[in-house]
This record gives structure tokens, C-alpha cells and sequence, in this order.
């Protein structure tokens, strides 16, 4: 590995040095025989700075003093003898003498909280087996039009062991995840997990959006190495990967970024701008390119050297607005006076065009609650060039309107509505995460309103709705078998609920509708397009019953969805039908029916010549309260 060289100071001091977690942190030389670590630093405020660790009894000293290049103050060393595992900082002395016992920011590993030193760890020797998955992936460059369905997981919670290991209090390590949860997202029939907090943090309760380190897949459940064991596990078993990452704001630990070098490097330098108030945390710098260039290297250093297949961005509305959770009088307008972060904005642009050109196939999600416009639209066009977009706005209607009793549903219809009013507007993912069964929300099942009996058929309308109404899917887990409980991140899923038969049952239930979208190009291949989306009655507000279909490119297996969201039995229901011809009933609320239903091949119902909701012909079926059927037919 060779060192600093000016051509690096040129392309980090441009913030396009697109491979700067090669240069930058902890790396591996051999000079003649001498083999050691490459130590570099960017500190240009600093007066000077030491490589400390236990091979110093982590004091300054000559022997260890980094010499500085410029013109960006970049600080280099060559110990030789040193490798992996060994744990060190900087020692930074500012300009006004005082001494910083820093983290490295490039740092690929780092001691088990609540230790603080980074550690060297090269895991570039790893041999990874999934050609034939990123092959693939690159191949499907559209990435909207194939199937996206979710699994939200947070690692220090889905499982446990029960046997307590000192520090991980019984945490699976990446390579127990690899095993277990692909096993269990194989078989319920998810395409991707998305991992919460996977860069190092210190601090438990902030479930990873607290970061310290940038470039290092935390400690808590292993090595860098194990960590590429997991995805390659993974992408082995035809499961994508998706990464939780914070470029908006970082924690304020004395041995993290905060000031780095004696002066605000990583952040603005004007509070007003620097920091977030809400959060305690600061605000990175979007104005300096060594800024930039340190965040873009981040992503690039999971989707290009973790083989991680999407990032999915916290916090983007808090990026994008200079005002965002500030009072009057307490933020700074742009050159134009109002409140866009234009830097913000440029940031994106370049780091998401970047990112989805060099890497086919890949994805980057924002996780924006606002109306800004063309999140995801092409940078030519004015937009952000985000390969997605939760629906924030679909996810608060869907809640508002799922926790309402039946008697009042009518009142609140349009909910349910609404969103396919701007559906085209973006590439949206309808998603239910772990921030709505936190902090006194309640989880899924005691969202519901009724009796615990209720509560599972109004679960199953829900669930029902939300993977036939286009947009890609996510649940966050535990949700998927109606945990009773609100997350916490100090304890496991209560897996035992799966014992008792109603939550086996909605289990099963949400297995079917995931098999079912994976079965049905209809579900995921056209989702932005009125072409594929054609509403049977949107307006039977009294009886809360909706109906739509989804229709396929080719004419084909397109589907049928009606949903009855109170208890009220429709014996004498009748539904609209795009065409003459014949619906097969493939799926229902009743998990015992719908096995029946696979066996026998579904019951066909022949559409009459009757008009109804518009239509010139009608199919006529029994629809139970609560019930959900989705047929299938051909143009």
C-alpha cells in the first residue's frame, strides 16, 4: 500500500477520492522485507500528532510523532512489526496546547464498547463466493421493477442466547445472523434484510444512529471479516443486504468527531448551523469537500468493498432543511434567504450518482418525511437521484386509519386513499419500522382496535392492504407474528408467542401475501403507473370496504384485491370486474382456507353481465367481516 501521495491530497482536497478508506486509517505496507501498518490522518488544525496504543503505554512519544503533509494537513507514519488487532488513537496537541486522545475516523474496526481505541484489522484477504449474486445484480440495473419486500432487523434483538457473554450480553455474532435469521427470511419470503445500526457506536440506546465509526461494521457482534461473512452468506442464499447510514449528524464523544483536531472540522463551525438541538449531535460540514469526501468514502466502502447491495439514508429531511428542528432566530438561511441546504443538496446529487453509476444494482433509499419534491428524480432533472423513498405520508394515513374502531373507519376512508393520489410522484417503499412500535406507540397488533380476537383479524385486513397497494414493502420484525410487546434493543423477539396459535397463524398469514408477491409480477413491476393500478370502488366509505387491481405488463395474472375492514358480514357481496370471464380466488384471510385453495387450484367465479361499481360485469362472493379475497384473471 503505497503512502499519502500528492495526487491523493489533490483528489481528497477535490472530495473525489472515491477509494480514500484505502489511504486514509490504518493499512498494511511491505517495504523491501519490512512489513508494518500505514497510520494517516486528516487534522490541518492540529499543532502536531502521535500514534498511541500499548506499544507506547499510549503516551506521546518521538518515536511515534506523525509527519505532517500539506497542503491539507495530512499527518503519516510507518510503524513496522504491527498487525491486526492492535488497538491505537491519535494523540492530538491543538494550537492552543491542549492534548486530544482521538478515535480514528477511518478507523475498519474498533474496541467493544465501552472501550474507544480503533483497532487495525485488514480483512482484504476475505474470499468472497457471491460472483453469481452481484453478477445478477448488476444486471438489474431498473431496480424498481423487481420484487423489494423488507425485513427490518435490528441484530441485538431479533435473537439471544440465553447464556450471557460478558460486553455482549448474549448478542448473536455476524456469524450466527448469517445462519439463523437467512434461514428464517428464506423461508418466510423476503427478498432483502435491512440491518439498523451496523456502524460503530457507543452507545446501545441509540440503535446505531449515534455514529463514531464510519468505516467499521461494529464490534458488538464481530470482526469486519465475520461481517463479510454475513453478507456473502447471504447474497449465497439469494438475500440482499441493506445498511442503515447516518450522513446527517454525529454524537458529540469526547474521542469522536466533535472538534477533531481543536476546531470544528467535521461540523459547521456556527453552532446555528452545527448543531441539532433535539438530538444533542452535530452537523457534518457539506461545504468541505474532505467532508463530503469522508461520507461519500463511507458508502462507497460498504455497497464496493462489503458487497452491501443498498444504504438506506436516516435523517434526509433533517439534511435537506436549514431550519429543521430550530427555532426562529436559531438557524441561517442560504444566499438566496430561505431554508434549502444547498450544500446538502449538492452532497446528495454527487454521492447518489456516484454511488448507483459505479454500482449497478445497487440502491440508495432516503428516508424523508417530507413533500420535498423529486427525491427520487435524476440529478439532470433537478432531483436528488435516490433509487427510493419511503412513504412516510402513506405509512401516518394507513396507522390513523388502521387503530380507528370500525363504527368510526368511515370518517377517516380517504386515508386509505390518499395515497394514490402522488403515487406516481415518486418510487415510494410502504413501510411500517421499528420508529412506530417504540416510545409508548404500541406494537402492530395493539395498534388494532376490538378484543385480542379483533386485533388479529384487523391485523390481517391491514397487512393485506399494504401488500396489494403498490410500493415496495418493509416490516420491522417481530411484527410479522404480532408481537405483543413494544421493541426494546436489550432483549430478543418474544419468539414464544409462535406457541400460541393465533400468532403461528398471522405468521403463516404474512408468509402467504409475501409468497404471493413474489408470485405475481403484477405486485412490483409497474408500481409508479396508472397502466398498472386501476381502483374498482375507492368510495365505499360506509361499508369500509376497498377494491382495486393490479394489473401485469403482459395481460396476465393480474389480481383482484378486496378488503373488508369492519366486522360486518357481506353475504350478498358484489364487486366490479374489469372483464367478462373467470376470477380464481386464490387467497383469504383464513390460513387453513388458503392451503385448501393452493391444493384445489382456487374456486372460480364467472363474471355476469351486471353492472356494479361502474362496471359491466360483477362477480358475486361472500365477503366475511374482516375478510380479505384476492382473485386472479387474464386480460
Amino acid at each position: 500500500m503505497a503512502g499519502f501521495t500528492q495526487y491523493d491530497m489533490y483528489l481528497f482536497g477535490n472530495g473525489r477520492h472515491y477509494e480514500i478508506y484505502n489511504k486514509l486509517g490504518a493499512h498494511r505496507y511491505k517495504d523491501n522485507k519490512e512489513t508494518g501498518i500505514t497510520f494517516s490522518l486528516w487534522a490541518p488544525h492540529a499543532k502536531r500528532v502521535w500514534l498511541v496504543g500499548d506499544f507506547c503505554n499510549w503516551e506521546a512519544n518521538d518515536k511515534y510523532e506523525m509527519q505532517r503533509l500539506e497542503p491539507l494537513g495530512v499527518y503519516t507514519i510507518n510503524v513496522p512489526g504491527l498487525d491486526n488487532g492492535e488497538c491505537y488513537k491519535y494523540l492530538i496537541e491543538t494550537q492552543s496546547g491542549q492534548m486530544l486522545y482521538k478515535s480514528d475516523p477511518y478507523a475498519s474496526y474498533s474496541q467493544l464498547r465501552p472501550e474507544t481505541a480503533s483497532r487495525v484489522f485488514d480483512s482484504s484477504d476475505f474470499k468472497w463466493s457471491d460472483k453469481r449474486w452481484m453478477s445478477k445484480r448488476a444486471e438489474n440495473v431498473d431496480v424498481f421493477s423487481q420484487p423489494i419486500a423488507i425485513y427490518e432487523v435490528h441484530p441485538a434483538s431479533w435473537r439471544r442466547h440465553p447464556v450471557v457473554t460478558e460486553g455482549i450480553e448474549g448478542m448473536y455474532t455476524y456469524r450466527e445472523l448469517a445462519d439463523s435469521l437467512c434461514e428464517y427470511v428464506k423461508e418466510m419470503g423476503y427478498t432483502h434484510v435491512e440491518l439498523m445500526g451496523i456502524s460503530e457506536y457507543p452507545f446501545d440506546g441509540s440503535w446505531g444512529y449515534q455514529v463514531t465509526g464510519y468505516y467499521a461494521p461494529t464490534a458488538r457482534y464481530g470482526t469486519p471479516e465475520d461481517f463479510k461473512y454475513f453478507i456473502n452468506h447471504m447474497h449465497q442464499n439469494g438475500i440482499g443486504v441493506i445498511l442503515d447510514w447516518v450522513p446527517a449528524h454525529f454524537p458529540k464523544d469526547e474521542n469522536g468527531l466533535r472538534e477533531f483536531d481543536g476546531a470544528p472540522l467535521y461540523e459547521y463551525a456556527d453552532p446555528r448551523m452545527g448543531e441539532h438541538p433535539d438530538w444533542g449531535t452535530n452537523i457534518f460540514d457539506y461545504s468541505k469537500n474532505e467532508v463530503c469526501n469522508f461520507l461519500i468514502g463511507s458508502a462507497l466502502n460498504w455497497i464496493e468493498n462489503f458487497h452491501v447491495d443498498g444504504l438506506r439514508v436516516d435523517a434526509v429531511a433533517s439534511m435537506l432543511y436549514l431550519d429543521y428542528g430550530k427555532q426562529d432566530g436559531a438557524w441561517v438561511s442560504n444566499k438566496y434567504g430561505d431554508n434549502k441546504n444547498l450544500e446538502a443538496i449538492n452532497f446528495f446529487k454527487h454521492l447518489n450518482t456516484l454511488i448507483l453509476g459505479r454500482n449497478p444494482g445497487a440502491m440508495m433509499i432516503a428516508e424523508e418525511s417530507t413533500a420535498w419534491p423529486m427525491i427520487t428524480g435524476k440529478a439532470e432533472d433537478g432531483g436528488l437521484n435516490f433509487s427510493m423513498k419511503w412513504n412516510m405520508g402513506w405509512m401516518h394515513d394507513f396507522l390513523d386509519y388502521v387503530k380507528q374502531d370500525p363504527l368510526f373507519k368511515k370518517g377517516a376512508h380517504n386515508k386509505m386513499t390518499f395515497a394514490m393520489s402522488y403515487n406516481e410522484s415518486e418510487n415510494f417503499i410502504l413501510v411500517l419500522s421499528h420508529d412506530e412500535v417504540v416510545h409508548l406507540k404500541c406494537s402492530m397488533i395493539n395498534k388494532m382496535p376490538g378484543l385480542m380476537g379483533d386485533k388479529f383479524k384487523n391485523l390481517k385486513v391491514a397487512y393485506g392492504f399494504m401488500m396489494g397497494h403498490p410500493g415496495k414493502k418493509l416490516l420491522f420484525m417481530g411484527q410479522e407474528f404480532a408481537q405483543l410487546r413494544e421493541w426494546a434493543e436489550d432483549r430478543e423477539l418474544d419468539w414464544n408467542l409462535l406457541a400460541q396459535s393465533e400468532h403461528k397463524d398471522i405468521q403463516d398469514y404474512f408468509k402467504g401475501l409475501l409468497h404471493l408477491y413474489l408470485k405475481y409480477p403484477c405486485m412490483y413491476e409497474n408500481e409508479r403507473s396508472w397502466e398498472a393500478f386501476e381502483w374498482i370502488n375507492a368510495n365505499d366509505a360506509d361499508r369500509s370496504i376497498f377494491s382495486f387491481v393490479r394489473k401485469s405488463k403482459d395481460g396476465k395474472k393480474n389480481l383482484l384485491f378486496v378488503f373488508n375492514f369492519t366486522p360486518v358480514d357481506r353475504n350478498d357481496y358484489r364487486v366490479g370486474v374489469p372483464t367478462k370471464g373467470s376470477y380464481r380466488l386464490i387467497y383469504t384471510q383464513d390460513t387453513v382456507l388458503n392451503e385448501s385453495l393452493k391444493d384445489r387450484k382456487g374456486h372460480y367465479y364467472k363474471a355476469s353481465l351486471c353492472e356494479c361499481d361502474g362496471r359491466e360485469y360483477s362477480i358475486a362472493y361472500p365477503l366475511c367481516g374482516y375478510g380479505v379475497a384476492v382473485f386472479t384473471y387474464n386480460y
